[in-house]
């Protein structure tokens, strides 16, 4: 089953006089979404408490739930010390996301630094394997780590960096954030087949059965020449995309099953309806085919 959500609350929650995040699967119920991306990007600071009563509310729903962790983690780091502080906060969000009832985590890797690509890249291995153990031994094996494409040109994470850290354990699948990936590659999303070289090359790096459940965040993202990603946007723009609807098409025609996050400026659980209304469309298309 596909899901489609929002990451975080949109402006229309307020808007609607809701005021706190316990009344998100209210809020999402009524929208019509089936997924959410809780935001832990300054820090984890749900109680478990919290996180376990919120999480009964999104069960009692059917809305599946991840997590962003905290954008203090470089796993890439040539400091030692904040790849051991980077470990605490993947640990802190398994714990959370596990009390909420989920079990995916996205994270970024982190900034390659002055480092050459592949430097930073076998650093991120090593710190990616050493959460792996972490999250075992601390009894989170169940828990997902999603590396997430990232958009600016100076950060570790485009395609093939990302399906390279998803090598080191088969329990992770890639958060591919298709926004970022059209941002940093200057608008190459544009066809059904574009869409579909990625596709491709991720099943190619890990295999049919996980490519067709990633992970994705979708959003139109401005972007410059120099640096990739500038800013995040609305579905009203109509100059930098990507659009949605030649993915919808293909991952209909692929038979796949992803949790597709938005990450809209404000009008992310609005976008996310819009998105799912476009699969929907591509489905009925299908099966009349």
């Amino acid at each position: 089953m596909i899901r489609f959500g929002p990451a975080g609350a949109a402006d229309s929650f307020a808007a609607m006089g809701y005021k706190k995040t316990a009344q998100m699967p209210e809020y999402l119920e009524k929208m019509g979404l089936t997924a959410f991306e809780y935001q832990c990007g300054r820090g984890v600071r749900i109680t478990d408490e919290a996180a376990r009563a919120l999480g009964e509310h999104f069960r009692q729903r059917d809305i599946a739930v991840s997590l962003h962790a905290p954008y203090y983690i470089s796993m890439s780091s040539l400091d030692e010390e904040k790849r051991l502080g980077s470990l605490r906060y993947i640990l802190e969000s398994a714990r959370a996301v596990t009390a909420m009832g989920g079990r995916r985590i996205v994270i970024h890797a982190g900034s390659t630094a002055k480092m050459p690509r592949a430097e930073a890249l076998e650093l991120a291995l090593d710190t990616f394997r050493r959460a792996i153990a972490a999250l075992d031994e601390a009894g989170y094996s169940q828990v997902i780590p999603c590396p997430e494409v990232m958009g600016k040109l100076g950060q570790l994470g485009d395609l093939s960096e990302v399906l390279a850290m998803c090598g080191v354990d088969e329990r992770m699948l890639p958060c591919i954030d298709f926004g970022h990936l059209n941002a940093r590659t200057f608008g190459t999303l544009r066809t059904q087949a574009d869409y579909a070289a990625v596709l491709d090359a991720i099943e190619n790096a890990i295999g049919l059965d996980r490519a067709r459940q990633i992970h994705c965040h979708f959003s139109k993202i401005e972007y410059t020449k120099n640096g990739g990603e500038k800013r995040h946007l609305t579905f009203a723009d109509t100059v930098y995309g990507p659009e949605f609807e030649p993915l919808a098409e293909e991952f209909y025609r692929r038979g796949y099953s992803p949790v597709v996050i938005c990450e809209s400026a404000g009008t992310q659980a609005e976008d996310a309806v819009l998105m799912q209304n476009a699969y929907q469309k591509a489905a009925l298309a299908g099966e009349k085919a």
